[in-house]
């Protein structure tokens, strides 16, 4: 399956109890009526995300679906133009980064009920095209990370060749997802030499600082 990625910040209407109720009321159910979807995950950012300014983003939509032949059969339709209209109400458009991806499992562990999710904005480096950088990521770096004790599950949501073609530059060229117990775990995780070694080889691949987010996952669809 592919998978179609969308982060974002809420409407600056919107406080975060009043986004929490919307996306989750208003928007989910269109969500889920859209023709050929398999699964959506919502990833909602923690409240003590914001204690020391505003996070990366407050929400990471995952929409998976079969194949690109589904996403194509997708426009068009009604429910994707309903999507699209609320989606007025609830994000910031010009904050709003879109992606289609494939995921690779790295790290395939459980994923814990109650847990937090480790969302990682990455960005390859500018001079590194992008075959040897998904290369890399997977063959190289992908072990480090999933040799951090604490880390449950690891998943990297790799942008898809196609997005590359024709010149074209995706907003993103993945997410590094990662499962914990809970944020102390986390904490514990950045003190092991495990992690230090992982953070050490991020220079030779992506663009740094890396923005990422601690969420909560909702599974709406799957």
């Amino acid at each position: 399956m592919i998978k179609l990625v969308t982060v974002f910040k809420r409407h600056s209407d919107l406080d975060l109890d009043a986004f929490e109720r919307y996306w989750v009321d208003r928007h989910a159910p269109l969500v889920a009526r859209l023709p050929g979807l398999r699964r959506y995950v919502q990833s909602q950012t923690i409240a003590g995300g914001y204690r020391r300014g505003e996070p990366a983003i407050d929400g990471c939509e995952e929409l998976w679906f079969d194949d690109r032949e589904a996403l194509r059969t997708l426009q068009g339709t009604p429910e994707l133009a309903a999507v699209q209209e609320n989606e007025t109400r609830l994000m910031q458009p010009s904050t709003r980064r879109e992606i289609v991806t494939e995921d690779v499992v790295i790290k395939d562990g459980p994923i814990p009920a109650g847990g937090v999710k480790n969302i990682e904005l990455v960005l390859r480096l500018p001079e590194m095209a992008p075959e040897p950088f998904h290369r890399y990521w997977i063959e190289h770096h992908g072990p480090l990370g999933a040799s951090i004790p604490q880390v449950l599950r690891y998943v990297q949501s790799h942008t898809l060749c196609e997005e590359y073609q024709e010149g074209r530059v995706p907003s993103l060229d993945g997410l590094a997802l990662t499962w914990f117990v809970d944020t102390q775990a986390m904490r514990a995780a950045a003190l092991t030499p495990q992690y230090a070694e992982t953070r050490e080889d991020e220079v030779n691949f992506v663009t740094e600082p890396l923005d990422f987010v601690i969420t909560r996952e909702r599974v709406l669809v799957g």
